[in-house]
């Protein structure tokens, strides 16, 4: 399996609740059969019911409780970048559940939940330049 990510698909209560929510953010989506296609990048984030999406993957239920153990992040140039973001998410509806901060790596970050729960982390950090087209490569660690 090569090393890397397509799609990323989120399960969702209410596709129409969370086009609004990623539209008014800024994105741009289609909708295909229920489902809403955003490119991101060099992929693809796409928003697709929860239930169907748990039956897609062989589970009965896609109703769990507590955190999901994923978090989504969007890198910034800037720590300005990162508040503004997390202002415009709180305005579309979504929950600041970490106002930004410093970081240990030197960096300034935060989270906030989209209506359907699903965490994202919006982060400037000094070690992971951004490319102009705002893609991000790992750096080499044992280089440093």
């Amino acid at each position: 399996m090569e090393q890397r990510v397509s799609l990323i698909t989120l399960g969702v209560a209410d596709l129409g609740r969370s086009r609004a929510f990623y539209e008014s953010l800024g994105w741009r989506g289609q909708e295909v059969e229920e489902t809403v296609f955003f490119q991101a990048g060099g992929l693809g984030l796409v928003l697709w019911s929860r239930d169907k999406l748990a039956r897609d993957c062989g589970l009965d239920n896609g109703h769990g409780t507590g955190f999901g153990g994923i978090v989504l992040a969007h890198n910034t140039n800037a720590p300005k970048d990162v508040d503004a973001l997390l202002a415009a998410a709180q305005q579309a509806g979504g929950t600041v559940t970490k106002p930004a901060e410093a970081t240990a790596y030197g960096g300034y970050a935060g989270c906030f939940a989209d209506p359907d729960g699903h965490l994202w982390e919006i982060a400037h950090n000094p070690g992971f330049p951004l490319a102009e087209d705002g893609s991000l490569t790992i750096p080499d660690f044992g280089a440093l």
